[in-house]
């Protein structure tokens, strides 16, 4: 089974995620983020080289496209929470595409997955 990521990579690895548009899923142990593109082309297109990211990891987001929007939720289901895969993930998606708008007005800030995970605990 796929440990919970750690409070200690939480507090330094989710932070760096929020300043590129990732944000905390209100009411669940995962994060989000919602890229606004020029077409459903360009949309499309993302979300092809994402699937080939997510294969390569064996780790699948939660997603749905409409148009020109995409919009990922990564948890991973096996430990019902974030996991060092979900980092993983969100970093490689970052980076395919550095270009399209980021709608940040979305969730909560990713801090509060820290004050989730130690609520529980």
């Amino acid at each position: 089974m796929t440990p919970l990521l750690p409070d200690a990579d939480r507090k330094t690895l989710l932070p760096p995620l929020a300043e590129t548009g990732w944000a905390a899923v209100p009411g669940k142990d995962a994060i989000r983020k919602v890229w606004k593109f020029r077409s459903f082309s360009e949309a499309w297109g993302f979300m092809s080289r994402a699937a080939l990211a997510a294969e390569k990891l064996n780790h699948h987001p939660e997603w749905k496209n409409v148009y020109n929007v995409v919009d990922v939720t990564l948890t991973t289901h096996d430990c019902h929470g974030l996991s060092r895969l979900d980092i993983d993930l969100a970093v490689k998606l970052d980076k395919l595409a550095p270009d399209a708008q980021i709608e940040r007005n979305h969730g909560e800030p990713v801090s509060s997955l820290c004050e989730i995970r130690s609520r529980r605990a």
